[in-house]
């Protein structure tokens, strides 16, 4: 079983996307938090759960959907790390996330 890392910068931006859809509607912030929590627990058991997008190709990067958000992470021996978190709708940056290390 792996074990499931967070990185600060990427539960902010979870808690700042959670944030901005409570301003209209706080039941569906709750929700999507908990989806994601609940699919990113997943990686713990099925680390190659996410997918490797043609942008993510040859970097040790893979993307969790969990619409509207996607997860990036990357895995070490027995762990998982949860690098980067963003709207889907976002123009997907490789650079975002090597920013995040």
């Amino acid at each position: 079983m792996a074990e499931v890392i967070w990185t600060e910068s990427a539960l902010n931006a979870l808690d700042e996307i959670g944030d901005y859809i409570a301003l209209d509607n706080y039941d569906a912030a709750c929700r999507l938090i908990r989806r994601v929590f609940d699919k990113v627990d997943l990686l713990q058991e099925i680390p190659e759960l996410g997918s490797v997008p043609r942008d993510l190709r040859n970097t040790p990067y893979r993307r969790l959907i969990i619409k509207p958000v996607n997860v990036y992470y990357r895995t070490e021996a027995d762990k998982v790390v949860i690098i980067f978190v963003e709207r889907g709708e976002r123009d997907f940056r490789l650079s975002r996330i090597t920013e995040c290390k």
